[in-house]
């Protein structure tokens, strides 16, 4: 899958606009709402009046329709910056994306313009306590009651929680079935039996909240079943999730381009041996590393972001791809600035500490890494019939199989592949 990457003006408009924000609302205030745990609604405002929550919004509901590329260079920007604000953009968009792919005429008309013009904040309500992974196992029901849908039960690691506005909640509403048994609902802050309860004390990523969401027999009109359809949930969220992974990759970007400039910075100021540290050999192949794979990274986003934008229907692969790259190399970027600094980086006194603390939530959140690379493996494993040319250098009995339309035998699993006798 190899999209061609094109840049469009509006999308560098849009980069060039979340970069002077970020280095004007952003990172002077990074630190302070870091340890307040407080929501950063100053950028937040600069954002909206520049129009960059319009981003991820089609044009008839009053976005830019700019794509998935150009929301990946919005949230590099921010992220950049400061990994936390990067999330707190970044939801809105998941948030969003099941009523943009999913939504009927109605609910897009709705609610999509107050989101474009940043009059409401949106959130994704999909893991709870015993499904994160397994966002096949919810426990959250919603029960038919004449024109109405009864809610009950509570969500964990809302992101946006207490801030957003708008709540896309993914619930059962057929129990009996396997294929059509969760439906997402939109929920809207201040409906009777809604409440934002327990408030997580983070790591990393404190200016954004995450919370517990409780549903007390929260009753919300059928009109806010998204597709107007009960038993789309999980293929809305599927579809969510392939969109939205390049943002989460992009954050991952910005966070490993800011440790590594404030590691270029500090290695090119910090003298040792009457010397910069960043003229010693050990430390100058540690940036190189970081530049190496960062910049790798940077461009895996943006071809799954070219290909999500192209229309591709084969993007779950490099999805996941782009979102456990990329956030393993963040992880790996903050931890060698954080060694580049010494002594200095493990205190709180400098940035770079607050950038490894964000680093790790990014492996973590909208699947970790370890099931990405179970994503990835499994879609490898569904395409091996595109390998069928090389049916005639394998071992002669695993050939037979093969031929056959059989599966690999015990013991031949896991053994090298060698060129087949003549």
């Amino acid at each position: 899958m190899r999209e061609n990457i094109v840049f469009s003006e509006q999308a560098k408009e849009l980069a060039a606009k979340a970069r002077e924000i970020a280095e004007k609302h952003v990172r002077p205030n990074a630190a302070k709402y870091d340890k307040l745990q407080q929501y950063n609604y100053d950028a937040a405002k600069a954002v909206a009046e520049a129009g960059l929550f319009k981003t991820f919004i089609p044009k008839q509901y009053g976005g830019h329709g700019a794509g998935i590329l150009a929301l990946a260079m919005v949230t590099e920007e921010l992220a950049k910056a400061d990994s936390g604000f990067g999330v707190a953009f970044a939801v809105n968009a998941l948030g969003s994306f099941p009523i943009i792919l999913g939504g009927t005429e109605e609910q897009k008309q709705k609610w999509l313009p107050q989101i474009a013009r940043g009059e409401k904040f949106v959130a994704f309500c999909l893991s709870e306590k015993f499904a994160g992974s397994d966002a096949s196992g919810l426990a959250v029901t919603a029960e038919e009651d004449g024109d109405h849908y009864v809610i009950r039960g509570e969500k964990k690691w809302t992101t946006n929680g207490g801030v957003a506005d708008i709540y896309s909640v993914f619930c059962v509403t057929d129990p009996t079935s396997k294929s059509r048994r969760i439906s997402a609902i939109v929920v809207e802050k201040g409906t009777p039996g809604f409440s934002v309860k327990k408030v997580e004390d983070k790591m990393g990523i404190r200016t954004v909240p995450v919370v517990e969401t409780h549903f007390d027999n929260v009753r919300v009109p059928k009109f806010n079943l998204i597709g107007g359809r009960p038993g789309m949930g999980f293929t809305h969220a599927m579809q969510t999730l392939d969109c939205a992974r390049p943002g989460v990759a992009a954050q991952a970007v910005g966070a490993a381009q800011g440790a590594l400039d404030l590691a270029l910075v500090y290695a090119s100021r910090r003298r040792q041996f009457d010397a910069p540290i960043s003229s010693f050999q050990m430390v100058q192949k540690m940036l190189a590393d970081m530049a190496m794979k960062t910049e790798a990274a940077r461009w895996l986003v943006y071809a799954t972001a070219a290909a999500v934008d192209a229309g591709r229907k084969d993007t779950t692969k490099m999805a996941a791809m782009s979102k456990c790259f990329a956030t393993d190399t963040a992880m790996e970027v903050a931890t060698d600035a954080v060694q580049i600094f010494g002594g200095y980086g493990f205190m709180e006194d400098y940035p770079i500490a607050k950038c490894f603390r964000d680093a790790k939530i990014l492996q973590i959140y909208e699947g970790t890494n370890q099931v990405q690379r179970m994503v990835i493996a499994r879609n490898l494993v569904k395409e091996v019939s595109e390998l069928s040319h090389l049916v005639p250098y394998i071992p002669g009995e695993v050939q037979q199989t093969y031929k056959n339309g059989g599966t690999i035998s015990a013991e031949n699993q896991g053994q090298p592949a060698v060129a087949a006798k003549a």
